[in-house]
């Protein structure tokens, strides 16, 4: 009989905690990394009688996301009990958005300007509080951590269009991004201010009856979201064709072990005894109101990529480096105000800058904008080389904003005005050094290739204090006398 091939069908829900001061219906902080129970009021720990407020930043964030992903604000909503009981959600439900989400449909395109480009449509943006954390580790006993019961959270719920654990993998990388570019989440999976949870099912290719669905909770990065996502595809493969039948359950993600496990059976829609709570007024959204906060809407990453290309030249490439990080993007048009070499700017943040952040912070650029303005303006005017500020007053200048790059460059000695160096004796001084190779650049059409090597040479024998064009132009001259 011919093997049978399955498809992969995902769906995704990714919770973003919002950048608010306050809890979403109580006056608790919100701040991250406090003592464990600081951040409580009667409130958020559901004393009889205390009633919630809506938070109106909760609001205005939400929004923004949903006009971001081109969904449709509601204009009337209600709140709802989700009842279910935890030890870490004092009430006993949940309050969230069940029949009147803030935002319905739209989308959120991945990969966008490559061939792999398509819209993830979205089913619904609604709002909703944390509850707060189980503690296991080490513990005889669980401990309760409520701080984070009833921090504002948006729950973004795609429809299950997602064809593989890379889409996925996209899809959440273009959310973080998303979220940052507007403010409204800091899209710290460490921290868990990004979760995501994906509900994953398979059918036989050409079906279009889906399986069950499993869902794999509290995935807290990208890579665990592919890696779980690829597990799981495999696990209900070989359950089908051992014969047996999928359950439709909640799992958690091993990463050390990188396989998937039960927790619980999942539980029905009607498990959960959604109605409306009585204690919070239903919220209408004016068209005055959805105006205003249209009117201070930042650009999205697709409108700096636009923005970088038209305003400031850039190849596609380089726009989508920059556009990739909102503080990259504030960081490079702060630079280009005083600095209109925009390549070098770039340049510079993807090679020195980059090198120094190693991928960890991009608040850390290490120097200010001023600073890398002045060093690409020394290089350009021909006053220090490339190397000597890569490797030598870069290096001087990170984390010291208080210091002014060309009084630096001269206390270190890295100025070419003040060095004379005798340009000629020296070329033919490294000539002399390697006649081999000499021989092989003069006889050999790759002999070009050998440039670099002298030019290597050139600047560790001169420590650097020479004009790299000016001693590749008489490094050629010499090369190519017979």
């Amino acid at each position: 009989m011919e093997e049978v091939e399955y498809d992969i069908v995902i769906g995704l829900e990714v919770h973003a905690q919002l950048l608010t001061e306050s809890k979403i219906y109580a006056p608790d902080a919100t701040t991250y990394g406090v003592a464990p129970n600081t951040n409580v009021s009667v409130i958020s720990l559901a004393h009889p009688g205390t009633l919630p407020k809506l938070n109106k930043k909760v609001v205005e964030l939400a929004v923004r996301m949903g006009l971001a992903c081109s969904s449709k604000i509601s204009r009337k909503q209600i709140f709802d009990r989700k009842n279910y009981f935890y030890p870490d959600l004092p009430k006993g439900y949940q309050l969230t958005q069940d029949r009147t989400p803030i935002c319905v449909g739209g989308e959120v395109v991945i990969n966008r300007n490559t061939t792999l480009q398509r819209s993830i449509a979205l089913n619904r943006i609604h709002i909703e509080e944390d509850a707060g954390k189980s503690i296991h580790d080490g513990h005889a006993d669980t401990l309760i951590d409520l701080n984070r019961a009833g921090v504002p959270l948006i729950e973004i719920v795609t429809e299950p269009n997602i064809s593989s654990a890379k889409e996925a993998s996209a899809f959440l990388t273009e959310v973080r991004r998303l979220v940052r570019y507007l403010d409204i989440c800091d899209g710290n999976m460490e921290q868990g201010s990004l979760r995501c949870d994906a509900n994953v099912s398979i059918k036989p290719r050409g079906s279009t009856v889906l399986g069950n669905k499993v869902e794999i909770k509290n995935l807290n990065s990208i890579k665990f979201v592919q890696k779980a996502i690829d597990f799981e595809f495999l696990r209900q493969v070989q359950l089908l064709k051992q014969g047996k039948a999928i359950i439709s359950e909640t799992r958690l993600f091993d990463a050390d072990k990188g396989v998937t496990y039960a927790m619980r059976t999942k539980e029905e829609l009607n498990d959960y005894r959604y109605f409306p709570d009585p204690d919070l007024s239903p919220l209408h959204l004016s068209e005055d109101c959805l105006e205003t906060i249209r009117s201070y809407m930042p650009l999205l990453p697709w409108e700096v990529q636009n923005r970088l290309n038209t305003n400031y030249q850039l190849t596609e490439y380089d726009a989508n480096f920059i556009a990739e990080d909102k503080l990259r993007f504030e960081y490079f048009e702060a630079t280009a105000v005083s600095q209109k070499n925009y390549k070098s700017i770039v340049n510079w943040m993807m090679g020195p800058i980059r090198s120094h952040q190693n991928n960890v912070n991009v608040k850390t650029f290490g120097i200010t904008s001023d600073q890398l303005a002045g060093i690409i303006s020394l290089i350009d005017n021909n006053e220090i080389s490339f190397s000597s500020a890569s490797d030598m007053l870069f290096p001087e200048l990170v984390n010291k904003p208080e210091l002014e790059v060309k009084t630096v460059a001269k206390k270190l000695g890295l100025l070419l005005s003040e060095h004379q160096v005798d340009l000629e004796g020296l070329v033919t001084e490294v000539i002399s050094a390697f006649p081999e190779k000499v021989a092989q650049y003069r006889s050999s059409k790759k002999g070009k290739a050998l440039l670099g090597m002298f030019m290597g040479e050139l600047m560790k024998r001169s420590n650097s204090k020479i004009n790299p064009k000016e001693a590749n132009k008489v490094l050629v001259a010499k090369l190519n006398e017979s």
